[in-house]
């Protein structure tokens, strides 16, 4: 069984504005990728049961991603959609790579802190062996960040 990592953030925004930006095709590629990334949603269909297919591609050409060249792509399921309160999705990575086999859960939860705050809980269990527990966390971080950003500027 993989690591976990948790990652915690207070937004000015409230839950429903968060729950949006974690649902929306164009929202997720703004925000999901780190720093040092872009990203791209292939497929999307907000539904228990569906999902979406992303990739994420590192600017520096140089990284080698966990599919091809520079780039991480992956695919989810929507296993829970509790509007404004709770997302839980799978993760599965498409690599050749062992280490990047496992099923990874995203488990998101949304807590409101006052009239315009939610705290923003991301959990990742199961990561897969080839992903350092701190580098996930690092980039969520990043992630959580851009989200802020993106929530914060679109009210």
């Amino acid at each position: 069984m993989g690591s976990t990592s948790k990652n915690s953030k207070i937004i000015q925004a409230t839950r429903e504005k968060v729950y949006n930006a974690f649902t929306d095709k164009e929202a997720l590629e703004y925000w999901l990728a780190p720093y040092n990334m872009t990203g791209k949603i292939h497929d999307f269909d907000l539904k228990v049961g569906g999902g979406y297919e992303m990739s994420l591609f590192y600017l520096n050409n140089e990284i080698s991603g966990k599919t091809l060249g520079n780039e991480d792509r992956f695919s989810t399921k929507f296993v829970v959609l509790n509007p404004y309160e709770k997302i839980v999705q799978t993760i599965n990575f498409t690599s050749d790579k062992n280490e990047f086999a496992e099923e990874m859960i995203m488990e998101v939860f949304l807590e409101e802190v006052g009239s315009n705050a939610t705290k923003v809980t991301i959990v990742f269990k199961n990561i897969p062996a080839g992903i350092d527990p701190k580098d996930n966390e690092a980039g969520t971080a990043q992630s959580l960040e851009k989200l802020t950003r993106y929530v914060e500027k679109n009210k």
